[in-house]
């Protein structure tokens, strides 16, 4: 599987297997959060027993205290720690994808019951749920690339590039499901990704803008 074919794949599931990750495939994505960890000066840590992360009702509501493992995602505190966090946290949840696992961005968690290193100045900011899923999610009500979008002349004039990566963005998961960002087009082919506010939106951003640079690459 490809990671534009894992970028289609991906559905946020939220109901897991009564099922340990095995060790090969711990390995591999342990290895590959350390090279994220590198590149974008993060923490994001894979805990492979959850413990109490999920115990809040609204997560047990929703099954997500089902989840295997979990990945916290912490970082030195600064302005765009959550961006960073949401653009390489998705780019392991693709590699994740393509291990054969599923998983779930979870801003509803006990900060407490994580059982994440979190040292002074740092921040827990959000969680990915983890594990094998029970079913692999489901398609969920999008916006239309119109909607999210703003090319001078009109979105049917944009290059094919920017078109498969407003595409791929659509596909992103944001924070119950709002889609508050807009992706602008500049006179000068260069990309803007405007954040229109929200909860987690900043991570949102973060996402999407991985999600896009997915998308356009693959069309160039």
């Amino acid at each position: 599987m490809t990671e534009l074919e894992a970028l289609k794949a991906r559905h946020s599931v939220r109901n897991y297997q009564d099922k340990a990750i095995d060790s090969e495939t711990v390995d591999k994505l342990c290895a590959f959060i350390d090279e994220c960890n590198a590149a974008g000066d993060l923490k994001l840590q894979f805990l492979e027993d959850k413990e109490g992360t999920y115990s809040k009702f609204l997560n047990k509501f929703m099954a997500l205290g089902t989840a295997p493992s979990v990945i916290a995602c912490v970082g030195k505190k600064a302005d765009d720690l959550n961006e960073r966090i949401g653009y390489y946290g998705q780019k392991i949840v693709l590699y994740a994808q393509q291990l054969g696992l599923n998983t779930c961005w979870a801003g509803t968690f006990s900060k407490s019951a994580t059982p994440c290193i979190v040292e002074d100045g740092d921040e827990l900011v959000i969680t990915i749920a983890i594990g094998y899923g029970v079913d692999g999610g489901k398609v969920r009500k999008s916006k239309s690339a119109i909607d999210v979008s703003e090319v001078k002349g009109g979105y049917d004039n944009a290059p094919d590039w920017f078109k498969a990566g407003v595409e791929a963005a659509l596909l992103a998961p944001t924070a119950i499901n709002q889609q508050k960002f807009k992706i602008v087009l500049e006179d000068n082919d260069e990309v803007e990704f405007v954040d229109k506010g929200g909860v987690f939106s900043k991570v949102d951003i973060g996402i999407i803008k991985y999600q896009f640079e997915v998308g356009s690459k693959n069309a160039k």
